[in-house]
């Protein structure tokens, strides 16, 4: 029965290529790293089911791969019938719950954004990808139409498996861009040249799969739109490209994206850092190509308001969440009950991009029950046994421990030395690109009050307001403070003439005022608030230099967040100088700092600076905890007070706590 909800266009029932969805509501392709020699994991299927009965009308799996070369053991195996009782254990999950599943066609081609190159990669010329610099295999004629067959067959063994449809993943970087783009294509023959050859291989491989499969089967394409590659696919080409492609009669939706492998790769997952929803106006204008196919919203949508609105004027008629679908399950319900205040919401981070690349599997900042069983809004187990739990700290790791214990039922206080909660992830909030981290904190605020945890604040905790309340565990998340560097004597910090980044970004607030010379930034942290602050400072100070030991910046950062830092550092005339460390900063008076070369010693001198700042490694505020297990009290240390790491590890860690109280 539909509940009446606010967003009716957004929860109203669609037909597209003859099958019907319930809503709007498509969890865009997402790879994990939850498949096991070809097969899905019981991680997969509860990653996949749970976004089905949290809401979500059709869900896109990762690359399946169909081809007789393409065998590597985390895609799903669709290329003989040997996984087809895992194919069918897939579409029960999702089909149970009144959702469609559909597969996607996708070969990366020359493109690799992982380290190394990608050995036995084929595509249409043998030219280097520029990120991993991999020259591919030049497919000849035979060999693409032997593709196109096994595709076709491959789709056509999702079809008996009970799959709805097939996507085909033809931007990005990937094969089929690599055939689309003139940058990549240089071939002579019938797959090359013109805008209708580099377009064959795509309406041939949506004609064969039209005539292997017939219908109703859903066939989708995703294809590029600017990928910001000098010599690539434009905005101009990209509508060509699209109406070419529609002259096949057989593509039941389309959306369009953004980026490639090359530095415009960040363009494929934009940020808080840019414009909401940035190229939804683009799709609008695409979609004109062919008004009469299905368009697809997909452009860093992270709430209900946005997507209905991307509904009411002829941009789509379906929305692709990826990264908000990973962070709450759930969203497609509760924005349809009205409980959106519950969503967890997508922080735009890319943690869940970084983990995937670099193999450990899928993760998210703001959900760490990815993939668990009873995912779909979690409630914990109550506890066997009522505690009295103070939560000394209320950043994010403090405050996920605390809403979650005392969602099991036990009594919880938390001691914050400030008025909010946060911790240092507040002050990030607060910088460019940081503000969605503000809902990490917020959910947990909420989640808090529902469950009955007492707050304390402005207390800087010790023993004497610890014993009072009679704990029974102490959880300890008083965060860490940075290193001073050794260049900067410490009566400098003390008498507060030299600051640590996070600290100047405080001391910044609200500043309007230009600073006149150079503020030097010492950079041996990499995370992405250094660079934040970086450009905060840059509105401020006439110039800033960033200074770093090693051989770049944001080492720490996923690849697509870092080519994005450096986009916004360049744009803003941010001096980058990489395998320097400072000798000192004696000269400082007189607005100069001598830098030692790494390697060799060479010295080389900053001038015109009046400021410096710096991040460093942190360092643990542990020194409650020896106090605290000397009078006798159970306590775990959580978050950066166990050990300085990540926003991942922080909520990860609170969560723990919180259920193995």
């Amino acid at each position: 029965m539909q509940t009446q909800t606010i967003y009716p266009t957004l929860f109203s029932p669609i037909e597209v290529g003859g099958v019907r969805m319930r809503n709007r509501i498509a969890h865009a392709s997402i790879v994990t790293r939850f498949v096991r020699d070809g097969a899905p994991t019981d991680r997969l299927i509860n990653y996949l089911g749970s976004r089905a009965k949290g809401g979500t009308a059709l869900v896109i799996t990762e690359p399946v791969a169909m081809a007789s070369f393409n065998r590597q053991p985390d895609r799903l195996r669709a290329w003989d019938d040997a996984n087809m009782d895992g194919l069918k254990r897939l579409v029960d999950a999702i089909e149970r719950h009144d959702s469609r599943l559909i597969g996607q066609l996708q070969d990366p081609g020359r493109g690799r954004h992982a380290i190394g190159r990608n050995d036995g990669a084929v595509g249409p010329s043998a030219l280097p990808d520029d990120i991993s610099w991999t020259v591919p295999h030049a497919l000849d004629v035979p060999g693409i139409r032997q593709l196109i067959s096994e595709w076709a067959e491959g789709c056509r063994r999702l079809q008996r498996a009970g799959f709805s449809g097939i996507e085909i993943s033809a931007g990005h970087g990937h094969l089929f861009h690599q055939f689309l783009s003139p940058q990549s294509n240089h071939r002579d023959d019938e797959f090359g040249g013109t805008t209708e050859n580099r377009t064959r291989l795509l309406r041939d491989v949506v004609t064969a799969i039209r005539e292997a499969c017939g219908r109703p089967f859903m066939i989708g394409v995703k294809l590029p739109g600017d990928d910001g590659v000098p010599g690539g696919i434009d905005l101009a080409e990209a509508r060509r490209i699209a109406e070419s492609v529609a002259t096949t009669r057989n593509v039941d939706y389309w959306t369009f994206v953004w980026g490639a492998h090359a530095n415009s790769l960040w363009t494929h997952l934009p940020g808080p850092a840019g414009p909401r929803a940035p190229y939804l106006e683009h799709i609008r204008e695409l979609r004109k190509a062919d008004p009469t196919i299905r368009a697809g919203a997909i452009s860093y949508i992270t709430d209900p308001n946005e997507a209905e609105r991307s509904l009411l004027d002829d941009t789509a008629d379906i929305v692709f969440l990826g990264r908000p679908l990973i962070t709450d399950p759930a969203f497609g319900e509760k924005a349809r009950t009205g409980r959106e205040a519950e969503i967890r919401y997508c922080v735009s981070c890319n943690t869940c991009w970084k983990t995937v690349v670099e193999g450990t599997g899928l993760e998210c900042d703001n959900n760490p029950r990815v993939g668990e069983p009873d995912e779909v809004d979690w409630k914990p187990a109550p506890a066997a046994r009522k505690r009295r739990v103070v939560v000394v700290g209320s950043g994010i790791a403090g405050m996920e421990a605390a809403w979650v214990a005392a969602a099991r039922k036990h009594d919880v206080v938390v001691l914050g030395a400030s008025d909010e909660v946060g911790g240092k992830t507040r002050i990030f909030a607060e910088l460019p690109g940081g503000e969605h981290l503000s809902s990490i904190y917020d959910y947990q605020r909420l989640a808090a009050g529902r469950h009955g945890v007492r707050f304390k604040h402005g207390v800087l905790a010790d023993l004497d307001a610890v014993r009072p309340l009679e704990p029974d565990l102490v959880i300890l998340a008083t965060g860490a403070e940075m290193a001073v560097p050794d260049f900067i004597p410490a009566e400098f910090v003390e008498q507060g003439f030299v600051a640590d980044v996070r600290s100047l970004a405080v001391q910044m607030r609200g500043r309007k005022t230009r600073e006149e010379g150079r503020l030097v930034l010492f950079d041996h942290d990499h995370t992405e608030m250094t660079y934040a602050a970086a450009e905060r400072f840059s509105q401020i100070f006439e110039k800033v230099t960033i200074v770093t030991p090693r051989e770049r910046i944001a080492s720490d950062c996923p690849l697509v967040n870092r080519q994005a830092i450096y986009q916004r550092l360049r744009d803003r005339r941010i001096e980058i100088v990489t395998g320097a460390w400072p000798k000192d900063i004696d000269g400082l008076d007189d607005g100069r700092i001598t830098v030692l070369d790494v390697w060799n010693g060479d010295p080389s001198y900053i001038e015109g600076v009046s400021a410096i700042t710096y991040a460093m490694p942190r360092i643990p505020n542990d020194g409650l905890l020896k106090p605290l297990r000397s009078a006798g009290y159970e306590v775990t240390a959580i978050g950066d007070c166990y050990s300085p790491r990540s926003v991942l590890a922080a909520t990860r860690d609170g969560y723990r706590a919180g259920v193995g109280v």
